[in-house]
């Protein structure tokens, strides 16, 4: 049989001349391939079964449009996922979907021309981006933002005999992750990561890659750590944020009202990382206005700062408010500001946004102003220190800022209090819990702080100047962002009462609500066994607060009006409320942009998911403190309290700490307990033995769960009972879901 010999063309078609074309240009598709090999006509059939074979032997891929490329190359276009920066700034990426051992090439990450400016890109953000080759790896040019990567697992790596593993922190985990030697991305044993899940299994368990190595969980004050990241609150502040603080100056005194001769004070927490209010009060000598006083609320100016749509103004934003742990606060503002030029220390000259308020001698306000000045803090005060001087025995030191500032701002203070009890707000009593973190990182105690007049006095005076804000903005009919707290639902009110009947207490369904009837709920069973848990049941019955450009009101303060103003360095919404008055009353050129006011319903938005975020935040990370301290206290015996009843298990407060855990309902007894929503009860269906919200009660610990913050007790008089029928604490159990609204100046 007579074969067709191949001519010169197709025998000098071979593997080797295709891969060296692909290697000068990749991407190329057969149609290139064929043009640079100068492949015609029957040949194109020839290039295709070769292209064919390498790729079925792994020595080519197949990319978009059909182009190849070397197995080691990327796509012209991919996502990318942002990995962090190099020393120069530049931000760097890798693939998002990277399968091959070796780690994969150094792609630097540049602005493309046609995107947004926008917030700057943060690690873990993914982008649709065009790669280029270059002779160090990839360049990498943005089309488009696509976000965070949807999913993410917080967990500590673990090393085994044979490979990798992480133990998640979220409690709804319930298995662990294997990480190949790949994907460990430099993590050591213990160390807390961020890991991304990747298809496929290993050894029966999924697979994940280390995206980001957090730190050692043997590191002091790694607890808060965990709750920081497991609720992605910004921890870093981008290089050109730190730069733009570090370039602000001192303000001057020019155009500015001086107050600096005015003895204003500070008076915050012992623990205050920063300062932003101070205040004054003094008798007013207008003969129409006889007994009332003159009150000086002054508040940070860190909108002369803080510009609209500076480096410094969209970090901010991101951040929405400071959070606060037991052992360090994630501010949202750099230090330089936080810490320095915003911070109204004592006997620093300090810009200020102030209003200056008439108060008649039944602590009803006769009329305001606002003012932009400069101030200086006679005195930096502790509630502690303020609350000896109100006593009648201040310190050595404040003697004569007793005479000249507290005692005037006690007489003031008095007048806003009756006007307090008239108008009836809310008056829950709920104590805070106070962790206190000693030198090793380790909780040294924990235990309910004072509630002291000292504290009422500056809150009462921070809501007087915060109602003055509002109403001052709705009269020079400027768009702002209220701070709203809507009455109960009627399915809260509804649940709240069939509870009430169960303990002999009356409530009418149909009566209009207001703030007092709760105060009055409150005041009767004051006396009973029901006064601790009932703060809780009131509390659980509100509506959460939140920020919105449109007033309803603030129910719980019993308000109209009331926007928070007082507090610029650690919450947006009041930077914004202080842009809107300098624009509203025309005091300067830096006031609220165009642009702002027109996005102030998106700002509200994200500035109460931040908050909601800080607040979960704040208490995981006191639960797990908790958690930790009371893990070696295993098997001891404790007085506490019913605070939640749930159809698995009773949630109790211990009386000593305020620790909260869980009391399976199978380690109760032999018999079936019953869920009785409307009595928050379980109830035995043999026995009719009730175990309901607000009994007393000894348990056992018999868990504690640092990594989650969970806590698992039993009945002391059921031990026996429980020991074979309770299961051991998954790392994710024994936290009660919390909702709660922190009550803020």
């Amino acid at each position: 049989m007579n074969r067709k010999r191949p001519s010169p063309e197709r025998k000098s078609l071979d593997k080797a001349r295709i891969l060296e074309a692909l290697a000068t240009e990749p991407h190329a598709t057969k149609r290139d391939i064929a043009r640079k090999l100068g492949v015609k006509g029957s040949d194109r059939i020839v290039l295709k079964r070769i292209l064919k074979e390498l790729e079925d032997e792994g020595a080519l891929k197949r990319g978009p449009k059909h182009s190849y490329a070397p197995p080691g190359a990327l796509p012209e276009v991919t996502v990318l996922e942002i990995t962090g920066q190099d020393p120069d700034g530049e931000l760097l990426g890798r693939p998002q979907h990277w399968d091959k051992p070796e780690a994969p090439p150094q792609i630097v990450v540049l602005p493309g021309r046609e995107t947004d400016p926008g917030p700057a890109l943060g690690r873990g953000e993914r982008v649709l981006a065009r790669l280029s080759e270059t002779k160090d790896g990839y360049e990498a040019r943005i089309i488009k933002r696509l976000g965070a990567s949807a999913h993410k697992v917080l967990g500590v790596y673990r090393v085994t005999a044979q490979q990798g593993r992480i133990e998640p922190i979220d409690r709804k985990s319930r298995t662990e992750f294997v990480v190949e030697a790949r994907d460990r991305g430099g993590a050591l044993s213990n160390e807390l990561v961020l890991a991304e899940p990747l298809s496929g299994r290993a050894s029966g368990f999924p697979r994940a890659r280390v995206v980001e190595r957090l730190g050692s969980m043997d590191a002091p004050r790694a607890v808060s750590l965990i709750a920081i990241h497991a609720h992605g609150i910004p921890t870093e502040f981008p290089k050109e944020v730190l730069d733009e603080a570090e370039r602000a100056t001192y303000a001057d005194t020019k155009g500015r009202t001086d107050l600096r001769k005015i003895p204003l004070v500070t008076i915050d927490p012992e623990d205050a990382r920063d300062h932003d209010d101070a205040v004054w009060a003094g008798p007013d000598d207008d003969p129409s206005n006889k007994g009332g006083h003159i009150v000086i609320v002054a508040i940070a100016d860190v909108a002369h700062y803080v510009k609209p749509g500076s480096a410094l103004d969209r970090e901010a934003l991101k951040r929405g408010n400071s959070a606060y742990f037991p052992d360090r606060v994630v501010p949202m503002l750099p230090e330089r500001l936080s810490a320095d030029l915003c911070s109204l220390g004592e006997n620093e000259d300090r810009p200020c946004l102030a209003v200056r308020l008439i108060i008649d001698a039944q602590g009803n306000k006769r009329r305001h102003e606002f003012l932009r000045a400069t101030m200086r803090s006679a005195a930096s005060l502790t509630y502690a220190q303020a609350q000896r001087a109100f006593d009648g025995e201040p310190d050595t030191a404040h003697r004569d800022i007793h005479r000249h500032a507290l005692a005037p701002l006690w007489a003031a203070y008095k007048s806003l209090a009756a006007a307090r009890d008239r108008r009836e707000p809310l008056d829950l009593d709920l104590p805070e819990r106070r962790v206190t973190i000693g030198e090793d990182g380790k909780v040294k105690s924990i235990a309910y702080r004072d509630r002291l007049e000292s504290m009422r006095l500056i809150e009462e005076m921070m809501i007087q100047a915060n109602v003055a804000a509002a109403e001052s903005l709705e009269k020079a009919r400027q768009p702002l962002v209220y701070r709203i707290h809507e009455e109960p639902s009627q399915e809260k009110l509804f649940s709240f009462s069939d509870y009430l009947r169960t303990i002999n207490v009356p409530f009418a369904k149909g009566q209009v609500i207001k703030p007092g009837i709760f105060n009055r709920v409150l005041a009767q069973v004051k006396s009973g066994p029901h006064a601790e848990v009932m703060n809780d049941v009131v509390l659980r019955t509100q509506s959460q607060a939140v920020y919105a450009p449109d007033n309803v009101g603030h129910f719980g303060l019993n308000l109209q009006k009331y926007a928070h103003f007082t507090s610029p360095i650690r919450r947006y919404a009041d930077l914004i409320a202080h842009r809107a008055l300098i624009r509203g009353l025309k005091l300067g050129s830096d006031g609220l942009s165009n642009d702002e006011m027109g996005r102030l319903g998106q700002i509200a938005e994200h500035i109460s998911m931040c908050e909601r975020r800080a607040m979960a935040a704040e208490r995981d990370s006191t639960d797990r403190y908790v958690a930790a301290f009371m893990a070696d206290r295993v098997g001891a015996v404790f007085e506490a309290r019913v605070t939640g009843v749930t159809r698995f298990g009773l949630f109790v407060r211990l009386k000593e700490t305020g620790a909260e855990g869980l009391i399976l309902a199978r380690s109760l007894g032999t018999e079936y307990f019953r869920h009785d929503e409307r009595r928050h009860a379980l109830i035995g269906e043999r026995t009719k033995t009730a175990y309901s919200l607000g009994d007393r009660m000894t348990v056992r610990l018999l868990e504690a769960a640092p990594l989650t913050g969970g806590l698992r007790f039993e009945l002391v008089d059921t031990a026996k009972a429980s020991q074979s029928s309770t299961p051991k604490l998954h790392v994710g159990g024994g936290k009660r879901p919390s909702h709660k609204p922190r009550r803020s100046r």
